[in-house]
């Protein structure tokens, strides 16, 4: 595909910024001065794809929340970027009443129904703001882009498409419908921005199935719309994946429960399981230094800092899939670099300052200059490497005191021992009782791996020897008692879930500080090689995409919606492999939801009186392996 998705949706949203007119590339004149007027769906799609610099230089003076108390500054236009509820509309009405704004640009993330629509008019008309509205624009653009292939759909309002909530005993079909419509909302809207009509595949008896099916209908009564169609002329040219349509796998979070939990290695997925990483930013509490209060004060509070992990920072780009020692040795390297380069600068800045007229010392000057004026002209760029190995040596050091306090090295090499079927070198009851390894919500992760991934449940009595161990812990076991209704679920459905074969390999513990000077203290620290594993979605998605015959994908569903006439079959018109994919091909990973694991393992702990899962939703764990993105379930 000649461009990800962040970049195609940055492109809208720079068009819908300059008044839906493509900005003109290379322009030097002055951007039209507005005003940017937002809900948080707008902001969350919008805040990880444009800074507020690039926002300045598109024109936006103000950013300001649809619901927040704002002047009016009758002067400049405003562009609205907001979901078309009923709250937004009484308040953009409202607005249109109180005359706040020179003109009117509304655009709306998903479609407005024409009920709404009548409603603005009717404001606009109650308000002689008629010419003032200059224009109305359906964007679709109801998803969040956070990675050039990866997507989530729901970030606002997430607890209505939770785990939990579709898992709910007491669910109706119309909140169940109300649940789908959302998912099919935000991936219509996806597919209108990629630009493309995907062939889609699911499972059968799930929500996933329920999601197609709606997904094919929209997409083809949209087809058969010719007039309006969004999928014809330059809209469908821009975004071909290459000559061949898209894929769209849908797959229940359901069919691996073991991953989200699993605890992880590489530095992304490690910042995203233990830190407040969320939209692409972190948020550190920095400890509020060695000094002492004064007897009787008030402690001081600790500083929070945020941080964004974007395209733009290239040791992220770089390191975000390494594994960790990797990345504190890389920090600590580029650490070296800086400083190298800051002391040349500050031994050409003294030579520069010799005094006198001898022939050596102006010889030496006239060799540096040149030297001085480059090392000056690439001072910006200095400064920015800087500010990169600042942000990364506290993020690198905020992650190094969870791996050493919990002993996440260990907890990680051991899943992947359990995942693997590979031998324990220490028993499970050991690893739940040692009360210097791990919180109790590591160890009921741990458990809750075992009992997942064993091809057969333990005994009542080794069960409840378990649990023993476990609330002597410290450990809620809510999880344990919905996973066990879960596991007998899916023993009457299917065959226990494969995670292959691979262990990480160990290089040792790293018996010192990595160098002299170094930022981390990796002592005791396991230095893990990983492996590549195939996850369960993997080999789904490999087995689809090369048209293979598997048990696990015969059964799937199949729908084109460029097909005049639907049909419930199993079997592709198309049998030749499709190419945007693994290997050098290109796939992009979407979610209903972006989780950590405690974020998960809550959707269990709130009640153990879940239903049995036979409506799971759509679901994304990724980890990063090698530097390569490998996804488990979207």
């Amino acid at each position: 595909m000649a461009a990800g998705i962040r970049e195609k949706q940055t492109v809208a949203l720079k068009r819908m910024l300059n008044f839906n007119v493509p900005p003109v590339k290379n322009s030097t004149g002055e951007p039209v001065w507005k005003v940017l007027i937002y809900d948080r769906f707008g902001q969350d799609i919008i805040s990880p794809l444009l800074s507020v610099k690039e926002l300045r230089d598109m024109g936006i003076t103000l950013h300001l929340l649809l619901h927040s108390d704002r002047d009016a500054i009758p002067d400049v236009p405003a562009v609205y970027f907001v979901m078309p509820t009923e709250e937004n509309i009484d308040r953009m009405c409202q607005d249109l009443r109180n005359q706040l704004y020179e003109s009117y640009y509304l655009n709306f993330i998903s479609a407005i129904s024409r009920s709404k629509l009548e409603d603005i008019a009717n404001a606009a008309i109650g308000a002689n703001a008629v010419t003032q509205v200059a224009k109305v624009f359906d964007q679709y653009l109801n998803f969040i882009t956070l990675e050039d292939d990866m997507f989530v759909l729901c970030n606002q309002n997430k607890e209505l498409v939770s785990y939990r909530a579709i898992n709910r005993p007491d669910i109706t079909d119309t909140e169940m419908e109300t649940i789908m419509d959302t998912i099919v909302d935000s991936l219509f809207c996806f597919f209108v921005t990629l630009g493309a009509i995907p062939i889609i595949r699911c499972s059968r008896g799930t929500a996933a199935e329920m999601v197609a099916v709606k997904l094919d209908k929209k997409l083809r009564e949209n087809l058969r719309d010719a007039r309006n169609s969004l999928f014809t002329g330059d809209t469908l040219g821009a975004g071909q994946f290459s000559f061949q349509r898209p894929l769209l796998v849908l797959v229940d979070r359901n069919i691996d429960l073991a991953t989200p939990l699993h605890h992880t290695w590489t530095y992304q997925a490690l910042v995203h399981d233990v830190l407040d990483f969320h939209l692409n930013r972190v948020n550190l509490e920095e400890s509020p230094g060695m000094e002492s209060s004064p007897a009787g004060a008030r402690p001081k509070k600790k500083n929070k800092k945020s941080y964004d992990l974007t395209a733009s920072d290239k040791f992220w780009q770089k390191h975000k899939g390494s594994p960790f020692p990797e990345v504190a040795e890389s920090v600590q390297q580029e650490l070296e670099s800086y400083r190298a380069q800051e002391d040349e600068v500050k031994r050409l800045k003294s030579i520069m300052g010799i005094e006198g007229e001898d022939e050596g010392a102006i010889s030496m000057l006239s060799d540096n200059t040149a030297k001085l004026t480059s090392a000056v002209s690439s001072l910006p760029e200095l400064l920015e490497k800087k500010r990169l190995i600042d942000l990364h040596t506290n993020v690198a050091t905020a992650v190094l005191e969870h791996i050493k306090s919990r002993k996440l090295d260990v907890y990680f090499e051991y899943e992947e021992k359990i995942m693997s079927k590979s031998t324990l070198d220490k028993s499970l009851l050991d690893m739940i009782s040692d009360p210097d390894a791990g919180t109790p919500e590591d160890k009921m992760r741990l458990f809750l791996i075992y009992y997942i991934s064993s091809a057969q449940a333990p005994s009542e009595i080794d069960l409840e020897q378990y649990k023993k161990a476990l609330t002597d812990a410290g450990c809620n076991l809510a999880p344990l008692s919905y996973i066990k209704q879960w596991k007998a679920f899916t023993k009457m459905a299917s065959a226990p879930t494969s995670y292959g074969n691979t262990t990480p390999k160990p290089l040792g513990l790293f018996s010192r500080v990595m160098n002299t000077g170094s930022q981390f203290v990796m002592e005791g620290v396991k230095n893990l090689v990983l492996k590549q594993q195939n996850l369960p979605v993997t080999r789904i998605l490999d087995n689809l995409m090369e048209m293979k015959s598997n048990p696990e994908t015969d059964d799937y569903r199949y729908f084109d919606p460029k097909m005049l006439r639907g049909s419930d079959s199993s079997v592709p018109r198309n049998k030749n492999p499709f190419q945007e994919g693994k290997q050098g091909k290109h796939v992009l990973y979407g979610c209903s939801e972006l989780f950590n694991a405690t974020q998960f393992i809550k959707q269990f702990s709130v009640s153990s009186h879940l239903a049995v899962p036979t409506w799971p939703e759509i679901r994304l764990k990724h980890h990063y392996l090698d530097g390569n993105v490998t996804t488990e379930n979207c």
